[in-house]
């Protein structure tokens, strides 16, 4: 507080006269404390629980008296905090308790109770079946007009719990009423469930209320299981499920409920996959299909329409946010294009399978387009690069379904190509992910998914595929090598690693293709009586071209390097030629007879010792560089 020195202030107390005639300085500390000092005491005036913090005078500061010492003053008001906070903590923890937790556990002891008192009426024969459910109806309704009072008397969370417990006699009072006494249709206790539900959610929008909302998503998709007679009534099912979920996006977009939106999610995957099971056939397609792609739109387009959802970053959303924007996005995709796949999957519709997959991905690029129209603050900016995402998703995976053999390697890294030059187009990181997520699937099926060896050599399907696969990974080179180094990149999708993986890709492709086309040479006129002596004689041939193929490379590689000053280029020549050497010397010297084995040691013999050359006279001026740098 500026006397932690203890040379501003005297030892003994005296008064503000006094201290006005010794500095001013001391006079300025002591009026920056006074001002501190009224300001605790204005705060703990807003505390009603500690005593005596209401009577400061709000008007001005307190007159610090001339004889008590400031720090007193300080440790006084703290003293008061303090324990105040610990108070508020206690008193939240117990809040919580005793306001929520007794407050569920009390709706559902309740809930139980009238249960254990109607069958104990029933058993002893006390009322007839038409006097229990119209005691029922009564209480319910009578529960949900008295849960008014509490509200309007300042006991919002009480008038929700009576309001849950009269709406959970009402649907139970309905259920009775059809199931266990025949005394009213399905339909009359499924028009009055509807009531209820209605009624509950008209309640929350009038009265801001999420709670009674999810009172009313949890009775509306509890109606069908009350009223289930075990019958297929697939039109009636789905149509009322599309109504609730119609008034759920009513909802969302009056008030920033995003839990709705999920319970109505999960109730209608529910209903849909137990209906599946259990009902559907064949005859029921067109109804089906019908319904899958209604219910997808409709939750594809719901977290664009919740209200007050306007940030971009994802880190500033709250769980159950971040679950409607990001996991509700990516499951109802999911579950909308299994639903479709798993209904087409009959030999006379296989065909639309892999549309279905094309359209998904323009779906998904026109919600993009569509927000993109309105503005960046519109809506969080997760979902457009979320609906992106899945965009790519869906042409990756229709590449495999409509696709074979190696024009699914070609689709994959022809996409992977595309993605990156947009990618550098757009400057999207994102994109930038996708891309190489494609090129490196490209890259696994061109290994795993080779066309089989041909008679002809070169002029051939697995070379023709190869060549496509040098080609797209030049390309995503040339694209890295020429886009504009960002600020703040994350290094393992930065352009300058990107361009480098893609020219090692390029180079590892280049001599996988020629030695598989080296082998096909040797093997691939072979008769079913291969004598030992011919065997080993082709197998002294290929190992002699690869040799010779991987001396050539290695210094043609080398070539480029010193021709482009590029010592990434020449390292990897390096790296070859050692490669070379390990295998001159450790296979050729055991598999290759004199002449050849000869030839093969002269020929590297002479390659290395014009590499050595080269280094020595410093054509890069590589020494002076070292020099420098050291």
């Amino acid at each position: 507080m500026g006397a932690g020195d203890g040379s501003h202030f005297p030892r003994a107390p005296c008064t503000v006269n006094e201290m006005g005639n010794n500095t001013e300085d001391l006079q300025k500390q002591v009026a920056d404390l006074t001002a501190r000092v009224w300001r605790l005491e204005q705060a703990l005036a807003q505390r009603s629980e500690v005593e005596g913090a209401a009577s400061a005078p709000a008007s001005k500061p307190p007159r610090v008296q001339a004889n008590e010492p400031i720090m007193a003053i300080d440790a006084s008001v703290s003293a008061a905090i303090l324990p105040q906070q610990e108070k508020e903590a206690d008193h939240s923890l117990e809040s919580r308790i005793g306001s929520q937790v007794f407050n569920r556990v009390g709706i559902l002891a309740v809930l139980i109770g009238m249960a254990w008192f109607l069958k104990f009426a029933i058993d002893n024969h006390w009322v007839g079946p038409l006097g229990r459910v119209l005691i029922g109806l009564i209480a319910g309704i009578g529960l949900i007009a008295w849960s008014e009072r509490f509200r309007s008397r300042g006991y919002t969370a009480f008038s929700y719990s009576l309001k849950a417990i009269g709406s959970g006699i009402l649907y139970l009072s309905l259920w009775a009423a059809f199931e266990l006494y025949q005394l009213i249709p399905s339909a009359a206790a499924f028009a009055g469930m509807v009531l209820v539900t209605a009624w509950n959610g008209f309640m929350s929008w009038v009265q801001d209320a999420e709670l009674l909302a999810l009172y009313a998503i949890v009775g509306g998709f509890g109606t069908p299981l009350l009223l289930s007679t075990g019958e297929n009534h697939e039109l009636v099912l789905f149509s009322y499920l599309l109504l609730l979920d119609a008034a759920v996006l009513v909802l969302i977009a009056l008030r920033p409920w995003s839990r709705l939106l999920l319970g109505a999610f999960v109730g209608t995957v529910f209903f849909s996959v137990a209906w599946y099971i259990r009902f559907y056939d064949d005859a029921q397609f067109a109804i089906t299909v019908f319904f899958v792609i209604v219910f997808f739109l409709l939750f594809a387009v719901a977290p664009r329409l919740l209200r007050g959802l306007q940030i971009a970053d994802a880190s500033e959303l709250s769980t159950q946010d971040n679950l409607t924007l990001v996991v509700l996005p990516l499951v109802n995709a999911a579950f909308g294009f299994i639903s479709l796949y798993l209904l087409l999957d009959r030999p006379e519709r296989r065909w639309a399978q892999s549309w279905t997959a094309i359209v998904f991905a323009a779906f998904y690029l026109l919600l993009l387009q569509l927000s993109s129209r309105r503005g960046p603050g519109a809506k969080p900016v997760i979902l457009s690069s979320l609906h992106l995402a899945i965009a790519v998703i869906f042409l990756t995976i229709a590449i495999p379904l409509e696709a074979h053999g190696r024009w699914i390697t070609i689709g994959w890294l022809t996409e992977g190509a595309v993605l990156l030059w947009l990618a550098r187009r757009l400057n999207l990181l994102l994109l930038r992910v996708l891309a190489l997520c494609a090129l490196a699937l490209g890259l696994i099926a061109l290994i795993v998914l080779n066309p089989a060896a041909s008679d002809t050599v070169v002029f051939n399907a697995r070379f023709a595929t190869y060549l496509a696969g040098i080609a797209a990974f030049a390309f995503s080179a040339w694209i890295a090598a020429t886009a504009s180094p960002e600020d703040g990149e994350k290094r393992g999708v930065a352009w300058p690693y990107i361009a480098g993986g893609s020219i090692i890709a390029v180079n590892v492709l280049i001599m996988i293709a020629v030695c598989l086309e080296i082998h096909s040479y040797w093997w691939s006129h072979i008769s079913a009586n291969l004598q030992w002596s011919e065997f080993r004689e082709r197998r002294m041939y290929t190992q002699f071209t690869y040799s010779a193929w991987s001396m050539f490379f290695g210094a043609a590689l080398l070539t480029v390097g010193f021709w482009k000053k590029s010592a990434f280029l020449r390292w990897q020549a390096l790296i070859l030629l050692a490669g070379s050497i390990g295998k001159v010397f450790l296979v050729d010297t055991s598999q290759l007879s004199e002449g050849y084995r000869i030839l093969s040691f002269l020929g590297l013999g002479a390659l290395l010792l014009t590499v050595s050359f080269a280094y020595q006279r410093d054509w890069l001026n590589l020494r002076r560089q070292g020099k420098g740098v050291a």
